[in-house]
């Protein structure tokens, strides 16, 4: 009976042991085909990051700004960046060049914060070799956010901007890098592969017509809502000097860092009159604060201007003008785009 049991504890011994040279194995095969993929991954540059020199075509194919806006602002051929989110997005480019003589690039991310915001220009920056003569920089509520983390809603890719190769690496590892490869390798390799706008504008007037915020009865109705209609007044800020706005100190210590020949230009971006805050209502009172804020962080650059568009003006009592209440129509694009221009020959 001894040795039966002895054959039986020594098959399962022997079962036990193959399994683990298994499971090895597969763990390190598996790591050895992760590896590889990244490893590949690197090479290709997928995103046109400028972490391999092995394909020297520019550009990336047709994809999100998000992922493309990699390769744009590294682009050696823009001297000037509009960065922000999709309120700023109307700003074209072309325009502000020939009002400028600058060459600007688009960087803007639909539903970005100051998080991302702070991400693209510190990217935009860092692959400048000349210093660079302008940054444009859309500022909304999401920056008056008193929240150190400035949390962000919609997911960014961090790890493709980072300073650290490790994280960047780190951030290749993921599934649609498995899908991205071959349409890199086909972009790359392919001699008429459609290429990304480089300048980044997109012209969404379109797209929100289709889909009737022009035209449907129930969208142009939303213009209507005054949220703040029932908001209670004070007659001071009841939380005057309490309020912390962290994106603006973050804001303030690119201001220092920024060359002296750059110009930064903040754009509050226009809202409809109805959803902008009433005097003495606690929102208004953080508005002002947060503009306050903003402004002096950008102050601390010599070269500084403040766009402001988030008042009561005629342009902003234009129901015509605006798709939804914070997203406004080419009209006031073309305006601001003058604004900016005006505020650039000014400090440049």
């Amino acid at each position: 009976m001894n040795s039966s049991i002895s054959s039986s504890e020594a098959a399962v011994q022997h079962d036990g042991t193959l399994w683990r040279r298994f499971a090895i194995t597969l763990v390190v095969a598996t790591l050895a085909v992760l590896a590889a993929i990244v490893a590949l991954a690197i090479v290709v540059d997928p995103y046109d990051s400028g972490r391999s020199a092995l394909f020297e075509k520019p550009g990336v194919r047709p994809q999100g700004p998000r992922t493309a806006n990699a390769s744009r602002g590294r682009d050696p051929a823009f001297d000037a960046m509009v960065v922000g989110n999709s309120r700023i997005q109307l700003l074209s480019p072309e325009r502000l060049n020939q009002g400028s003589g600058l060459n600007f690039v688009q960087l803007a991310v639909p539903g970005s914060g100051p998080k991302e915001h702070l991400a693209l220009i510190d990217w935009f920056l860092r692959h400048r070799k000349a210093p660079p003569r302008a940054v444009v920089v859309s500022v909304d509520d999401l920056w008056c956010t008193s929240d150190p983390a400035l949390p962000n809603d919609k997911p960014f890719p961090f790890w493709l901007y980072s300073r650290d190769p490790l994280e960047y690496a780190e951030g290749l590892v993921r599934f649609d890098l498995l899908e991205e490869l071959p349409m890199r390798f086909a972009y790359l390799l392919g001699k008429d592969q459609e290429r990304a706008r480089p300048d980044g504008y997109w012209d969404y007037e379109p797209e929100y017509t289709a889909l009737g915020y022009t035209t449907n009865p129930a969208i142009r109705k939303r213009l209507e809502q005054k949220p703040y209609a029932s908001a209670e007044r004070f007659e001071r800020d009841p939380q005057e000097g309490k309020r912390r706005f962290p994106a603006a100190e973050r804001l303030k210590e690119v201001a220092a860092s920024l060359p002296a020949e750059t110009a930064l230009v903040l754009i509050v971006p226009p809202a409809y009159i109805n959803i902008q805050p009433p005097a003495g209502t606690e929102k208004a009172f953080s508005l002002q604060a947060c503009k306050a804020a903003l402004t002096a962080a950008a102050q601390v650059h010599p070269k500084s201007a403040v766009v402001d568009w988030r008042v009561d003006r005629p342009e902003n009592r234009n129901p015509n003008l605006f798709f939804d209440a914070l997203h406004y129509r080419l009209p006031i694009a073309r305006q601001i785009e003058k604004d900016v221009t005006a505020a650039l020959r000014r400090v440049l």
